[in-house]
Parts: C-alpha cells; sequence; structure tokens
C-alpha cells in the first residue's frame, strides 16, 4: 500500500518542490508557461482575436503568422484553404480561460486553439511572461 501511495503521490509531491524550489530561488518551473496555437479565416480576424486576448490580459504576447496554406478534413470532404496562424505566450494556468474566451468569439464552429507546455527557455523572458499574465 504504501508504494502504490508512494507512486499516486509522486506528481504532486514532484509540483510542489519544483514550486518551492522556484519561489526560493526565482527559476522557472518546467510547464508553467505555454504556447497556444490558433488558426483564423484571415489577417482582420487574427488581429481583432489577438487585441482581444491581449486586451483580456490573457497572453504576454501574440504572434501573428503570415498566411499558410492548409489542409485539412471537414464533414468528410477534403479542404484547402489559406489560414492566418496566432502564437499565444501566456501562463498554463490560463489556458482553460483563454480557450473558452476564443471559442466564444470565433468565427470558426470548431477553431483550433492547442497549447503546449513550454519546458525551458531563456529564464528572462519566461519570467516576462509570467509578470506579464495577471494570476488566477
Amino acid at each position: 500500500e504504501v508504494v502504490v501511495l508512494a507512486v499516486l503521490m509522486y506528481p504532486l509531491l514532484r509540483g510542489l518542490a519544483l514550486q518551492l524550489h522556484s519561489a526560493l530561488t526565482g527559476s522557472y518551473v518546467p510547464g508553467s508557461s505555454s504556447m497556444a496555437f490558433i488558426n483564423c479565416l484571415n489577417e482582420q480576424i487574427a488581429k481583432d482575436i489577438a487585441r482581444a486576448i491581449m486586451d483580456k490580459k490573457l497572453a504576454a504576447q501574440v504572434n501573428i503568422l503570415p498566411k499558410s496554406s492548409a489542409l485539412y478534413f471537414w464533414k468528410g470532404e477534403l479542404e484547402e484553404s489559406t489560414e492566418i496562424l496566432l502564437i499565444v505566450k501566456t501562463r498554463t494556468s490560463k489556458i482553460g480561460e483563454l480557450s473558452n474566451y476564443v471559442r466564444s468569439i470565433h468565427p470558426f464552429e470548431i477553431p483550433e486553439i492547442i497549447s503546449l507546455p513550454i519546458d525551458q527557455g531563456n529564464p528572462l523572458y519566461l519570467k516576462w511572461i509570467e509578470e506579464n499574465v495577471p494570476r488566477d
């Protein structure tokens, strides 16, 4: 039983240890920031959504990447279109709120909103993300 409990508690205890270490040393906790990717139909929609995200303080930065070609299945048919991609840098704890908000304002029936945790990077930049996105 003790082994099972230890195995089940490990992720929680590791997370708490990393947060404590971060608080004491000022170092970055891997995965506490994320990048979210959001596809948009055109540049104007991309700019509007990016501005709305920033106005709500749901991100420290949003990059708007130029037009790219996309191939995808929609309702059983192969489709081809051009899209604009947003790359959103934010706290991982804000991804749920960001996703809900974008779905509420995005014109697509099923917008692409996916995220990846940031494991490592420039410590000063990662700290800047945390400083510019308010905690929950």
